[in-house]
């Protein structure tokens, strides 16, 4: 059993810092904001808080991004459900935005784990799933621009550098760890902007402090597992939750993801809930990242469905028997 740290020392740990769960695998806490300063943008309070920019947008889709105004009550979903992946080295979540850093720690030191907003590649530059690892830590890096980069500038009549030294016009900003994946980085950024969002050009971004927290941390050699988990499930106090993200590159969660899930959850629901798969589906078709708990099933009068509905109730009875008959 991992030991629990001491009150002192979870207070000196800097926002995104949590000791593992003994049980369980959720971690943080979700919280509320009031908007203070008529200058504070959403963005602004989201780096303040440890998010990127779709983290707070998705969270306050009633909210303006760049005048919340004074007494504005701002959502800060800093409550996270750990990814359903080894917990060892860096786990990166592209669904999510977000990556997770488990460090090595001594005997006696609380087992813990790190979380980051993060940039990925956008729409035709997609940052590359698998298992690889950290090769080499350069500080104040150059950046040679790719052939993609040299393409479009000739198309817009311009010429790119063959360099960019370090300083304020590079993008990756002062600090890159290489990847095993050929081309592939994480690496600061002088547009931090970007920071939760689809921008770069595969490479995965983080703000300056962040990187500048974890690279001297992080060793060459260390293991990096880039996932794609729009869906994560937990389990708390025998309560199920879920938490959901848009799925990259698609309008909506597939009838698939959902059955999936619904099977998913059936694994760990030992007390046989009858679960209500119509909640689950209104939390897939918002995907607005924040933790979900899902509730039992209402008993109801019989009511009418449509075709779509009366599916997705039969796919969930026929997995609930599939999974009584296992147990």
């Amino acid at each position: 059993m991992a030991a629990q740290p001491s009150t002192a020392q979870e207070t000196e740990w800097p926002k995104g810092h949590y000791p593992l769960p003994e049980e369980g695998n959720i971690i943080g806490e979700a919280d509320t904001f009031i908007v203070k300063n008529y200058e504070d943008t959403l963005i602004d309070i989201a780096r303040r808080h440890n998010l990127g920019y779709q983290e707070i947008v998705r969270a306050n889709p009633e909210v303006s991004i760049w005048v919340p105004g004074v007494g504005t009550e701002v959502t800060i979903p800093g409550r996270f459900i750990l990814p359903n992946v080894e917990r060892t080295g860096v786990v990166i979540n592209i669904a999510e935005l977000r990556l997770y850093y488990y460090p090595d720690v001594k005997t006696g030191e609380t087992p813990r784990v790190e979380t980051y907003p993060i940039g990925i590649g956008r729409e035709g530059f997609d940052t590359p799933l698998g298992v690889t690892e950290t090769t080499m830590n350069i500080k104040n890096p150059a950046w040679y621009p790719p052939e993609s980069v040299k393409r479009e500038a000739e198309a817009r009549g311009e010429t790119a550098p063959s360099v960019v030294p370090p300083g304020p016009d590079n993008p990756l900003g002062d600090h890159a760890i290489i990847l095993g994946f050929d081309g592939y980085l994480i690496h600061g950024t002088n547009q931090p902007d970007g920071i939760g969002m689809r921008a770069s050009r595969g490479c995965i971004r983080m703000l300056p402090k962040d990187i500048e927290s974890i690279f001297d941390r992080i060793p060459p050699g260390t293991q990096v597992n880039i996932i794609n988990q729009p869906i994560k499930i937990g389990w708390e106090g025998g309560q199920p939750l879920i938490q959901a993200f848009p799925p990259l590159g698609e309008e909506e969660h597939s009838m698939t993801a959902l059955t999936e899930t619904m099977t998913r959850l059936n694994q760990y629901n030992v007390d046989n809930v009858n679960l209500d798969y119509e909640q689950l589906s209104d939390v897939l078709s918002l995907s607005n990242g924040l933790i979900t708990p899902l509730h039992p099933k209402q008993e109801q009068e019989p009511q009418r469905h449509s075709p779509e509905e009366k599916a997705i109730k039969g796919i969930y009875e026929d997995l609930v028997l599939t999974s009584s008959q296992r147990s």
